[in-house]
């Protein structure tokens, strides 16, 4: 009967190996990263632009550059990919941001819907979630969508009122 189980855990996907799970993140950086990756993949199509943008943005919020971009843009990359949903990220957030931060981490968000010059439906909704579960409030999240809006040229969104 042991031998059935094992042969069972062997069939499954991995071969019954259990992968790193994204809700051991502790690196505010990391979880923030893996929200940026999110709302970048909402579309379903990541371009350079979004990519490159994401760089600046997560080393000059964060003051990393060099190998330590790389490592928290890796692991930012590869806890989005193994998610199931966004508590993962935005608890780790809630242990460490305070107010002004966590308003700060919507704007970063903001920055990443505007990444290739266009918000789509679904990037919008992941940045209202996300501010919904930190505890930014829809006020704060327009506004920041706006400071974004303005600091790239673009005119105020039909749903900056909302």
């Amino acid at each position: 009967m042991f031998e059935r189980f094992l042969s069972f855990l062997k069939d499954l996907p991995n071969g019954g190996k259990v992968e790193r799970e994204p809700d051991t993140i502790h690196d505010p950086r990391v979880a923030a990263a893996a929200l940026m990756f999110h709302v970048i993949d909402a579309d379903g199509v990541r371009d350079t632009s979004e990519r490159n943008r994401l760089r600046e943005v997560v080393s000059k919020a964060y003051s990393v550059t060099g190998s330590e971009l790389d490592r928290v843009l890796a692991e930012g990359e590869a806890a989005e990919r193994e998610a199931v949903d966004l508590y993962a990220f935005t608890s780790v957030l809630l242990r460490h941001l305070g107010p002004e931060a966590k308003v700060e981490l919507i704007r970063l968000l903001w920055e990443m819907v505007y990444a290739d010059g266009e918000a789509h439906e679904l990037e919008d909704n992941v940045v209202w979630r996300v501010a919904e579960l930190v505890g930014v409030d829809s006020r704060d999240r327009i506004m920041m969508r706006q400071k974004v809006r303005e600091g790239r040229g673009l005119p105020p969104s039909r749903t900056d009122a909302s």
